[in-house]
């Protein structure tokens, strides 16, 4: 069976510290390959401005061209409405029955699994991968697989507002990010 990692997120900027991620999990659990799946409008955060989505696809497939192991899984995008893991997985598994999915959240994120929707049929389709992220314990009441990664203290969040103050994103995102960010005027 082929083993596949999944990212996923909104990436708006996707950033180096989603493509050390990435590649930790799949060289620790032998994956065969990571796809990054950025969400249409993510359940936890319909009611903020989110960077168009044809801007963040073009930023993800500008972070993930040079590795081989990585591609971007565009099935979010698809969809209207919120954008639920669940659904999504089960679309997946349709489509990909020869697969094996590893779902690969933050330690950030292990806390709010409980409150994710039809989260207890998700275990059964998925396995959950935690990776360590500063400040936050990997703990839950769910199967989580630990997965240790060098903590980078970097996020979307940060990255939007150094733009907006007028920094650099330089050594934060990958380069092809920089300049669609530079080129689109994003987050001035």
């Amino acid at each position: 069976m082929k083993k596949v990692g999944i990212i996923g997120g909104t990436f708006d900027p996707p950033h180096l510290g989603h493509l050390l991620i990435a590649n930790d999990v799949r060289e620790q659990l032998n994956l065969n390959e990571v796809w990054f799946m950025p969400n249409h409008i993510p359940p936890h955060k319909q009611n903020d401005t989110i960077t168009p989505t044809e801007v963040r696809k073009a930023m993800l497939v500008a972070a993930v061209e040079s590795n081989p192991y990585f591609r971007v899984e565009s099935i979010e995008l698809l969809r209207e409405g919120p954008s639920y893991t669940y659904d999504t997985m089960v679309l997946l598994k349709k489509n990909h029955q020869d697969t094996h999915f590893y779902f690969i959240i933050g330690a950030d994120m292990v806390e709010y699994l409980p409150k994710w929707f039809n989260i207890e049929k998700l275990l059964e389709l998925v396995t959950f991968v935690g990776v360590k992220r500063p400040g936050y314990p990997v703990q839950s009441p769910y199967k989580i697989t630990e997965v240790e990664a060098p903590e980078m203290d970097i996020s979307s969040t940060m990255i939007r507002n150094r733009v907006k103050e007028g920094r650099s994103s330089l050594y934060l995102v990958p380069e092809g990010v920089k300049q669609i960010i530079e080129e689109k005027n994003l987050y001035g």
